[in-house]
């Protein structure tokens, strides 16, 4: 078997929420839902779950005793290490073909494998992936590790926002956030809203730093002096790395076009290899600041990822020589 490729183990089906799915020997992945029949399909980006045959044969060598299904996973594959393949990767089944979108979940309620075992292998070393194309999948087919679907730098945006949350205010800074970001060539993964909840704030990051794997996180809101602005708090909450100076740069900047920028408390921050930049909450303050960053983050981030050395060399004609 070649580098990058694997076999399908088992193919896993439930037709409700919350109980062990049953092995099948084929299925039809359906393209806008996941695998036909599955009560996990649906709109959203975790149409298909994954799981490595290899980390559950591990599992039951330390005396777990599951079954294929057992985690509520749809496929288990075999010659691939799917928790260590980056978001954005593809895989081919046949004539169907998945794009990872996230890697790990966070699990709300402990299971019976928790209860019993003081551990569940799915938080960690699941992976969830959207339908790119359907086709019908069989038991013992080959899988194929294809490059990402779309090789653009991966952004999110968070708004935070109690009115914004409920539906009492229409959210226009988190859609501006995310045309801007498009326009500088990210590919926006996620945009929601969240309320002024410090718990609520941090979860989020951590979910769109950690398990989607978005390289820069762009949140609106919640940076003021109000008792309630604690976006601020909630980054450094989560935060593994300062990284003042976008911060100050985006205060430095703003304080041209109106004083009241010092006021603002936001902070910018790195989380493994995702940057997370906090912005002022009105559409105008993140169309300034967002504009004025954003062309020169893109070698802050490849240097994060290994990508490219602090001291990049800077030509005659470049802006920032």
């Amino acid at each position: 078997m070649e580098r990058g490729e694997g076999i399908v183990r088992a193919i896993c089906v439930s037709a409700e929420r919350g109980i062990r799915k049953a092995c099948a020997e084929t299925a039809e992945i359906a393209l806008g839902w996941g695998i036909a029949g599955d009560a996990h399909g649906g709109d959203w980006h975790r149409q298909v779950s994954l799981l490595s045959y290899r980390k559950i044969a591990e599992f039951n060598e330390r005396g777990a005793n599951v079954e294929f299904g057992d985690f509520g996973e749809n496929l288990v594959v075999e010659g691939i290490e799917i928790e260590a393949l980056p978001v954005g990767a593809s895989l081919r089944i046949g004539e169907a073909v998945l794009e990872i979108t996230q890697i790990g979940k966070r699990c709300h309620t402990r299971c019976a494998i928790f209860d019993r075992m003081g551990d569940c292998i799915m938080p960690r070393e699941g992976a969830f992936a959207r339908v790119l194309h359907g086709g019908a999948i069989a038991v013992g087919e080959g899988v194929r590790v294809l490059p990402p679907a779309d090789p653009r730098l991966r952004a999110a945006v968070v708004t935070v926002s109690d009115k914004g949350s409920r539906g009492e205010r229409i959210d226009e800074s988190g859609p501006l956030a995310c045309e801007l970001l498009t326009a500088e060539g990210y590919l926006v993964v996620e945009e929601r809203i969240v309320p002024d909840e410090r718990p609520e704030i941090a979860e989020a990051l951590i979910d769109l730093c950690d398990r989607r794997r978005a390289r820069l996180v762009v949140t609106t809101g919640g940076t003021g002096f109000s008792r309630r602005d604690v976006t601020p708090e909630a980054t450094l909450d989560v935060a593994e790395r300062a990284a003042p100076g976008i911060a100050e740069a985006i205060r430095a900047h703003s304080m041209g076009i109106t004083p009241r920028a010092m006021l603002g408390r936001g902070v910018s921050a790195i989380r493994g290899g995702a940057l997370i930049v906090n912005l002022p909450g009105s559409p105008k303050a993140v169309g300034e600041s967002l504009r004025f960053v954003l062309p020169h983050l893109g070698h802050g981030l490849a240097v994060l990822s290994g990508e490219a050395s602090e001291c990049a060399a800077i030509g005659p004609d470049d802006p920032d020589r």
